[in-house]
């Protein structure tokens, strides 16, 4: 598994046989009594419906996600497979996909209790328009996430030629340093030198061209989480498990 172990797989020693089996809460490898830091450990795991997408969650109130990759590499789905009652050759695969933190530690002043930011239960919703949507919780609030891919927007050079952008710029220049005028202390100008200084705005024969960006949009893409909504306190007990009503 790409990225880490995840949920105890350690690793496959051969295709078409069975996957050696630990049990592990954080991810990566770990050597023999190194130490685990508590926020690392692993508090919920949950696939999608399809299974193609695979959530957890850990002591320190971070939801990460991965993304299945060998569907892409051989077609058939292991949802179909399993229908045909045939045997897999390989085990899925996953490769790390984006995470984001969910819960902050909270405090409840009026019951004197300190509210950790452990995930509790993640649980998958129905996707829509690519969006991967999901619900996470702590012991008090549960929050609704929207994870969506969008693509990069980049600021290209300017718009005019350079050489027009060098002469261009040096007459801006020129025309701040020679159009300096004492501040009053309300912010404005002295009148006495608004008239010297509106002769020296603009070059002779104008500006023939603006140094204006251009915001492009690349091919790279990034996927947003945002949290669309927030069901906090509703309750007096703690919550151990969320389900949705797909």
């Amino acid at each position: 598994m790409h990225g880490g172990d995840v949920g105890g797989v350690n690793e496959v020693s051969g295709v078409g046989s069975l996957p050696e089996w630990k049990f592990s809460q954080v991810f990566g490898e770990r050597a023999a009594g190194e130490e685990v830091q508590e926020v690392d450990i692993i508090s919920a795991i949950e696939f999608d419906k399809s299974g193609d997408h695979l959530a957890t969650g850990d002591r320190g109130g971070r939801v990460v996600l991965f993304e299945r990759t060998d569907t892409k590499d051989h077609g058939i789905p292991r949802k179909d497979l399993e229908r045909m009652d045939s045997s897999i050759g390989r085990h899925p695969e996953f490769r790390y996909k984006t995470e984001f933190q969910s819960h902050e530690p909270e405090f409840d002043y009026l019951k004197s209790l300190e509210i950790e930011e452990k995930i509790n239960k993640i649980r998958w919703c129905q996707t829509t328009n690519s969006s991967l949507f999901l619900l996470s919780t702590n012991d008090k609030t549960i929050k609704f996430w929207k994870v969506k891919e969008k693509k990069v927007k980049k600021v290209s050079d300017m718009n005019v030629d350079a050489t027009k952008a060098t002469g261009n710029g040096c007459a801006a220049n020129s025309i701040v340093l020679n159009c300096s005028k004492p501040h009053l202390s309300n912010g404005g100008y002295a009148d006495e030198f608004s008239s010297s200084c509106n002769d020296q705005s603009f070059p002779p024969g104008g500006i023939s061209s603006l140094h204006l960006p251009l915001v492009i949009t690349s091919k790279e893409t990034s996927l947003v989480p945002r949290c669309r909504r927030v069901y906090a306190h509703a309750h007096d007990y703690h919550i151990n498990s969320i389900s949705n009503n797909r």
